[in-house]
């Protein structure tokens, strides 16, 4: 009995050594990733024009032993990077897409790079590295362990409204994989078995007839005033729908001069909601207040769902594995500079926030919520397919919202840097984790069968459309 108990204590600390190696190596190549995650940064690519990016990330992966596939799903920036053979099967997932108009350099306040260009304001250039990190070490402590299965790396464009990984998914390139893990830049850490909302954005074109608004205004029939009739009632929507709904939008072409009746007007439309099949029901109700603002205004109305997204379906089995290993990771420690970085970018926030600098080196609470709340992601629709988990980690500071100058900045800094690695380093001892004990990936599945239901049946909410590559041009 002694001799079995101090071959579990050998074979333990022969387990925790490994792993010390591993997160070693990744303290040793922090600057290598720094760069690789900078130089993203530095292009902010829009959706599904990420060129740059995506190449970085390829080569760095192809550098680095892995087969690289390009130009997967249709879409041409979307790619598989793979190591190994047979099961199991472990994703990492990989967003590198910026979002416009959120420019910012990387100082605590607000000065733009470019005026009305492009940022990272949701930090997907610090995902898109960590996860490659993470494949990579991953792959190393496979072959010096002689590791039986495979490792995959998707490269998944145009987060940002485009939906990437909805197609990807659709084409059937995710089905095989055991347990797909992922993370997000964020103002904390964060590890819990969470779900999002649903979501459905949509371009409202209308067509009218121009015409002289002042000399002839009874021959025009103004597509302006269509889309205006129809945001009027998507308001008016809004005291008879579920209170937990979420309907915003933006007129993305109104006409082009105040003496020209507008023959041409566009809205941009999203409904979000914690259930996928009630933003379809709410959607319905969004094109029958279209097509009644085109009777109106005796315009024609043609709409286009650009995204479509489920929401993230929770898996306790994965994510409690995920938050053991963020724990045991730990959180961001500041610096005297980033501390004070940290110090000046509190003082951007509006009155009411409070929080310090010292909160980026807490670990929240493991916590499992069934009912989103916030924003969505394409993740969503993965997570219906393939057990999915993942994590936040402090890559900005404290208090600060995503989509803002601030989390630019921040993510432009060492700060981000820091927290990049915090994810870098839990998710590939999550992957080890899995890899060593491959009936976590099995009970993961079994979870995800009771949670969809036993009739589930996928369709994706963009219907049959590819993906909509031209979304930011």
């Amino acid at each position: 009995m002694k001799n079995l108990i101090t071959l579990c204590f050998l074979f333990l600390a022969f387990i925790a050594k490994a792993q010390d190696e591993v997160l070693k190596k990744l303290d040793e190549k922090t600057s290598f990733y720094s760069e690789v995650s900078q130089q993203i940064w530095d292009y902010a690519e829009l959706g599904y024009l990420e060129t740059k990016s995506s190449a970085l990330l390829q080569k760095t992966l192809s550098d680095a032993g892995f087969k690289v596939t390009a130009g997967v799903a249709e879409i041409p920036t979307a790619f598989v990077a793979e190591y190994g053979s047979g099961k199991p099967v472990i994703g990492i997932m990989a967003e590198f897409d910026a979002l416009p108009g959120v420019s910012q350099k990387a100082v605590p306040f607000r000065e733009p790079v470019v005026e009305g260009g492009a940022g990272h304001a949701c930090g997907h250039h610090l995902f898109g590295t960590a996860s490659v990190a993470a494949g990579i070490a991953a792959k190393e402590w496979m072959i010096e362990n002689n590791i039986q299965g495979t490792i995959r790396v998707y490269g998944t464009p145009a987060e940002e409204g485009g939906g990437g990984k909805v197609y990807m998914a659709k084409s059937g390139i995710m089905d095989d994989v055991d347990a797909m893990l992922h993370w997000h830049p964020s103002s904390a850490n964060n590890a819990g078995a969470n779900s999002s909302l649903a979501n459905i954005s949509t371009k409202f074109r209308f067509y009218g007839e121009a015409s002289h608004a002042a000399a002839a205004p009874d021959r025009g029939k103004s597509a302006l005033d269509a889309v205006e009739a129809m945001n009027f009632m998507v308001n008016l929507m809004r005291e008879h729908v579920p209170m937990e709904t979420r309907m915003h939008y933006v007129i993305t072409r109104g006409g082009e001069a105040p003496n020209v009746v507008p023959a041409f007007a566009e809205s941009y439309h999203y409904v979000r909601h914690p259930d996928a099949m009630k933003v379809k029901e709410i959607f319905a109700k969004m094109i029958d207040a279209a097509e009644g603002a085109a009777l109106g205004t005796q315009t024609k109305m043609e709409y286009e769902i650009i995204n479509g997204v489920y929401n993230l379906l929770p898996n306790e089995t994965l994510a409690s594995v995920m938050h053991k290993n963020l724990e045991a990771v730990g959180g961001v420690e500041y610096n005297a500079e980033e501390t004070k970085f940290a110090e000046d970018i509190i003082k951007t926030y509006p009155a009411g926030v409070i929080v310090s600098p010292e909160d980026a080196e807490k670990i929240a609470p493991f916590e499992v919520n069934e009912k989103g709340s916030g924003g969505s992601t394409d993740v969503g629709d993965v997570s219906w397919l393939v057990p999915t988990a993942g994590l936040g980690t402090a890559t900005w500071v404290p208090g600060t919202s995503a989509h803002t100058w601030q989390a630019v900045a921040a993510g432009g800094t060492s700060i981000g840097k820091k927290g990049m690695m915090v994810a870098a380093k839990t998710l590939t001892l999550t992957v080890i984790d899995i890899f060593k004990d491959p009936s976590i990936a099995e009970k993961a599945k079994v979870e995800l069968d009771k949670r969809r239901g036993a009739n589930f049946k996928y369709e994706a909410l963009t219907g049959e459309r590819s993906a909509p590559l031209d979304y930011r041009k």
